[in-house]
């Protein structure tokens, strides 16, 4: 088995690091990269950070291992082929400053442009910098919130079950999808023939509402 590599932290890599790590806005993935360094770092074993961070002895092991090569720049999701590269740290880490804490002016997302002409860097380099941290301004997702007032102690209960579940007995999880229309064509299908493709109207009729239960 090959030795460790060891991490050996200057003040301003620390610095930098811890920085990340407690950012709320972090991506998840260098916040988790951070951590891995900082408990390295700290000679901390790597199964103990595996266990305590939730990850695997190679993912902790990649890590410490690309830092101890790289320093900050080994972070990335993958090295950088080519020439050495231009832009220093601290223009990317304001970078991704101005990425999850700012919003640009007239906008409400950031472009590759936008970025470009606030950080100083082409759009070239600020792109680079995005793919490398797993930063995708421009994708978003939903979710909703519950207006149950008793939704925290019915997660609690759930969460309950998963983490400490009953002996001899059998837990369903059952889910139920309302208002579904039933619906059906106004005549029958057409099948398919030598030449003609299946067809079908382009009318339906409605049934009415059903409910699927899954279990």
């Amino acid at each position: 088995m090959p030795p460790l590599a060891e991490v050996v932290l200057s003040e301003g890599e620390r610095e930098v690091l811890e920085r990340w790590a407690r950012r709320p806005k972090s991506a998840q993935a260098l916040a988790l990269r951070c951590r891995i360094v900082l408990a390295a770092a700290d000679r901390e074993p790597s199964k103990e950070i595996a266990a305590r961070l939730g990850c695997s002895k190679s993912t902790v092991g990649r890590w410490r291992g690309r830092f101890a090569r790289e320093g900050l720049d080994g972070l990335h999701d993958e090295p950088r082929p080519g020439r050495p590269r231009k832009i220093g740290d601290a223009e990317v880490e304001r970078v991704i400053v101005k990425t999850l804490e700012e919003q640009p002016r007239d906008a409400t997302h950031w472009s590759t442009r936008s970025m470009a002409k606030a950080s100083g860097l082409n759009q070239t380099a600020v792109s680079r910098i995005w793919r490398a941290f797993g930063l995708k301004p421009h994708q978003t997702e939903s979710f909703k919130l519950s207006p149950d007032p008793q939704f925290i102690d019915k997660v609690r209960d759930i969460v309950g079950l998963y983490l400490n579940p009953p002996d001899a007995a059998v837990v369903m999880c059952v889910d139920e999808k309302s208002q579904i229309q039933a619906l059906d064509r106004s005549a029958p299908v057409l099948p398919l023939m030598p030449g003609v493709p299946e067809r079908h109207t382009h009318d339906y009729v409605r049934a009415g509402t059903t409910n699927l239960y899954a279990a």
